[in-house]
């Protein structure tokens, strides 16, 4: 490698907003995160399901007055 070409690569702490600490090697010594893999509702498991019935009736109810007016 050339030298003063590539940056410094050093030991960094990643910090989640959870307060979650995770050690590795970076070009910069912290990284600020607002969540990881320790707080995300996906991995977690406490994700919360979107009732989407509503808006899905509403779309075919809509698509239904489409389809009358196209057969007029």
């Amino acid at each position: 490698m050339k030298k003063d070409t590539h940056p410094k690569y050093v030991e960094a702490k990643i910090i989640c907003g959870c307060g979650s600490v995770v050690e590795t090697r970076a070009t910069v010594p912290e990284i600020k995160v607002d969540i990881c893999s320790k707080c995300h509702p996906f991995y977690t498991g406490t994700q919360k399901l979107v009732d989407t019935a509503g808006r899905v009736e509403k779309f075919r109810r809509r698509q239904a007055k489409k389809v009358v007016a196209e057969q007029k």
